[in-house]
């Protein structure tokens, strides 16, 4: 998705203005950061996703949330809304409007040409501080590639790498596993 920065708020200023505003923005570091429209691509990948992490959950005391959901780091000035949030166990909310979960289990990026340096960089970094946050996975729209972050129980970060559209990912945190070519379906690559 492209971004651009608008202004400079407080937690509480850009929350009050987000819950009015017609389009979606980000603050990250106290700057505003309007969101833009993403591509064919970008949007059939998140909706496979959705897709297969949904049916897996079903049943289950997880909730999937879509990039709808804002997700606030709370050691930080950030609020996000990835492509996919999904938590294990009672969902927390930063207040009652119930729109900012606090407390994912695991993350999904779908990675742009505009954001994936800072999806890999500084957004992971910060994302690492959410202590329930137990897997960060990033879908590339331009090769078939999923990359999986899993925390250890020391508190390193594991990363796993796929390339190949019979490989499958193991979601240990929400016990799901996605398949790549579910993943990539109706994505034509060359």
């Amino acid at each position: 998705m492209l971004r651009k920065l608008i202004v400079r708020l407080t937690p509480e200023e850009y929350l009050a203005a987000e819950r009015k505003a017609e389009n979606k923005s980000e603050l990250i570091d106290g700057a505003v950061v309007a969101m833009t429209g993403a591509s064919r691509r970008h949007n059939l990948i998140a909706v496979n996703l959705t897709r297969e992490i949904s049916l897996q959950l079903k049943g289950r005391p997880c909730e999937e949330y879509a990039s709808g959901m804002r997700v606030r780091v709370p050691s930080a000035s950030l609020y996000t809304y990835p492509d996919v949030a999904v938590v294990c166990g009672e969902p927390q909310f930063e207040d009652d409007h119930a729109d900012t979960l606090l407390n994912p289990t695991l993350i999904v990026e779908v990675l742009s040409e505009s954001t994936e340096a800072f999806d890999r960089g500084k957004k992971f970094d910060t994302y690492r501080t959410i202590e329930s946050l137990a897997e960060y996975i990033l879908v590339s729209q331009h090769e078939y590639r999923i990359e999986q972050h899993t925390k250890q129980a020391d508190g390193r970060w594991l990363l796993s790498d796929y390339h190949s559209l019979h490989d499958a990912v193991v979601l240990a945190s929400i016990q799901c596993k996605l398949a790549l070519r579910e993943v990539y379906d109706k994505i034509k690559l060359s």
